[in-house]
């Protein structure tokens, strides 16, 4: 059995394997620019962080109707109870659809459809987080956030994510502040792309409770030790990381120091079927020991959005501590 632990920061677009994007594409009649599977998957090599961008926004196309969410959640759901998966926080990108003319009612119930289903199906408990594409305008983001409101029984959170360079947290000020009113959490990427006075703006300006990266915080030792004293999370992507250049390889990956350092890390999958692997693939390739492991496991459950069921928390914090490897 895989180590029980909670996936903070994974993008439900992200888990688009070829196979689906083949049968999703079949059955709305849109024709892909790969003449098979295999094709795609060689298209799976990136330079950098907007080389991928490009073609996960392109292969969107294939997801039209709730069904099409659904069937894409759910494939998720089961490839993350296989790795030890118990509880996900699922971010989507409503804009990306909107923008193509696919309702937010469509895209939510979509996803709703597998995730309300998931506990019994898999085993898995949910929350959905709404994520504004940061290159896109703060007005965007707002009208994205008013036209949300009637499914607020179903997100949790608002986060922000997309191509991070010149796109400054501040920017979205008033978003967050809205999305606080409403009640919502909120998280950002900051620190992948972006410097580390991003992570900083993302917690004084945003008001965020986790960091979505925040890789680069280890430039500065003054942010280190603001986020240890605060106990602020981070939702960290080694093979993300790796694949869109971020850090050369996993031997170079900041992970162990930052473990070391105090900060409270965990490790998830970002765009697994993209970046080589799911969340325990993530875990393996590090090479961590079991205790470091574990520690990566207790604090993926600790960060989780879980305030509203602390039972269920202790719980999954039990099966960390019961596991045996």
């Amino acid at each position: 059995m895989p180590l029980p632990k909670a996936e903070l920061h994974l993008h439900i677009e992200g888990t688009l394997e070829p196979e689906l994007a083949f049968e999703l594409a079949a059955r709305n009649g849109v024709e892909l620019p790969y003449a098979d599977t295999e094709a795609l998957r060689e298209a799976y090599r990136f330079e950098d962080l907007q080389s991928f961008l490009h073609l996960y926004y392109g292969l969107m196309a294939v997801l039209r109707t709730e069904r099409d969410f659904a069937d894409l959640a759910d494939a998720y759901l089961a490839r993350a109870a296989a790795q030890g998966v118990r509880h996900a926080e699922i971010f989507f990108d409503p804009q990306a659809h909107l923008a193509r003319g696919v309702s937010m009612e469509t895209v939510v119930e979509g996803l709703w459809k597998a995730l309300g289903e998931s506990e019994t199906r898999h085993g898995v408990s949910t929350r959905l987080i709404m994520c504004f594409l940061r290159d896109e305008s703060a007005e965007s983001a707002m009208e994205t956030l008013h036209a949300a409101k009637p499914h607020l029984a179903r997100i949790t959170g608002v986060g922000l994510d997309s191509a991070e360079a010149g796109h400054p947290p501040a920017k979205f000020r008033e978003v967050y502040e809205t999305a606080a009113a409403l009640g919502l959490r909120r998280v950002a990427h900051a620190g992948e792309e972006g410097p580390p006075e991003y992570i900083a703006e993302a917690l004084d300006i945003l008001g965020v409770e986790r960091v979505d990266h925040g890789l680069r915080c280890m430039e500065d030792p003054r942010l280190v030790a603001r986020l240890v004293r605060d106990r602020i999370p981070l939702t960290l992507c080694p093979l993300s990381n790796v694949r869109l250049r971020a850090v050369d390889t996993l031997a170079d990956h900041p992970l162990p120091a930052m473990l070391e350092a105090g900060l409270r890390c965990t490790v998830n999958s970002d765009d697994p079927a993209y970046f080589g692997g799911y969340v325990g693939d993530n875990f393996d390739a590090l090479g961590l020991t079991l205790e470091q492991q574990r520690e990566l496991a207790r604090n993926s459950f600790l960060a989780a959005f879980l305030e509203d069921d602390e039972e269920r928390r202790g719980r999954y914090l039990a099966e960390v501590e019961a596991y045996q490897s």
